[in-house]
């Protein structure tokens, strides 16, 4: 098989089918609850890339602004830390035997299915990752974050305020939140909090639950998402143990997907360098008949560049 032409422009020893690259990019699985793509929305940007980091305190000190008659205006430079980064290769491999590729398949695509297969996985891993960033203390100014225990945790029914809590803890970003992200637990238990359903229901009965688009319009905010992944902890070979990828906990996040490396600000961004990428390359010494190696993957970087702007609930319930 001869050599193929990567998506970015360079000969690389690994031909890319534009047809399993297609597939790649396009498919979603309607089955998997994935919410990555919302919340660290993506930007195109080059292998290495540079972005820029503000001081808070710029966009918020006020000079002297008076002018008098013959006087010239007041100065004022805005710095910015210039932060080099390069982006990550992520991706997966399938053998597919050719003599499953030549059978009568009946319509379907042992080439096709693997790259959907592997898509699958290789944005669960995404998804991953991106969880480990939003729900993390560290990725959060030390003043946006708070943790629940006992009688605070919004499971607690009797006790608990998530009204209250949520409320004030949209006022404290410098630029209020837009989009709330859960955890499928926390969700469960919020949406059916007798003082949530109270509020955005307008009735003193609490039971009852609640949708995420009244959810979302009753706190102002754009968009509810709410991670409800499962993924395998266990090693290979083990027995499966599968865990929620977004765990126990709640953030609020202001989001501005037109923000990128050099322009707007936002709580983070992924880095792209070109698309999703799929082919597949000859294993003529694996199978009587040979095979085929299918590939996915995708050249991403996922970043939290403004702390400042979200806030996070962590063990939001038991």
């Amino acid at each position: 098989m001869s050599l193929g032409i990567a998506a970015i422009g360079a000969i690389r020893p690994f031909p890319i089918d534009p047809k399993l690259t297609a597939i790649a990019i396009a498919y979603r699985n309607p089955d998997i609850a994935l919410i990555a793509d919302e919340v660290l929305p993506r930007t195109p940007v080059a292998q290495e890339f540079k972005y820029l980091k503000y001081d808070l305190a710029q966009g918020f000190t006020v000079p002297d602004t008076l002018v008098g008659r013959k006087s010239t205006p007041n100065e004022v430079d805005f710095n910015a830390t210039e932060i080099t980064d390069k982006v990550v290769d992520y991706g997966l491999d399938d053998l597919v035997p050719n003599e499953d590729i030549e059978a009568d398949n009946q319509g379907v695509n042992p080439l096709g299915t693997a790259t959907m297969y592997l898509t699958n996985l290789v944005n669960l891993a995404r998804e991953l990752r991106v969880a480990s960033l939003v729900f993390n203390a560290n990725s959060y100014a030390a003043g946006n974050q708070t943790t629940l225990s006992g009688t605070s945790q919004w499971s607690d029914a009797t006790n608990s305020d998530p009204v209250a809590a949520i409320s004030d803890a949209l006022d404290i970003p410098v630029i209020r939140p837009n989009i709330g992200i859960l955890g499928q637990a926390t969700w469960t238990k919020l949406r059916r909090h007798p003082k949530i359903v109270q509020a955005i229901k307008n009735t003193d009965q609490g039971a009852g639950m609640v949708s995420r688009q009244e959810f979302a319009d009753f706190f102002e905010l754009q968009a509810l998402y709410v991670g409800a992944g499962f993924a395998n902890s266990a090693k290979k070979g083990q027995t499966a143990s599968l865990a929620r990828v977004w765990g126990k906990h709640a953030s609020f996040i202001y989001r501005d997907r037109a923000a990128g490396p050099q322009a707007g600000v936002t709580f983070g961004f992924t880095g792209e360098w070109g698309n999703k990428i799929a082919g597949n390359i000859d294993e003529p010494k694996v199978g009587l008949t040979g095979s085929q190696r299918v590939r996915v993957g995708e050249r991403v970087k996922e970043l939290i560049c403004a702390t400042d702007l979200g806030y996070f609930f962590q063990n939001a319930v038991n």
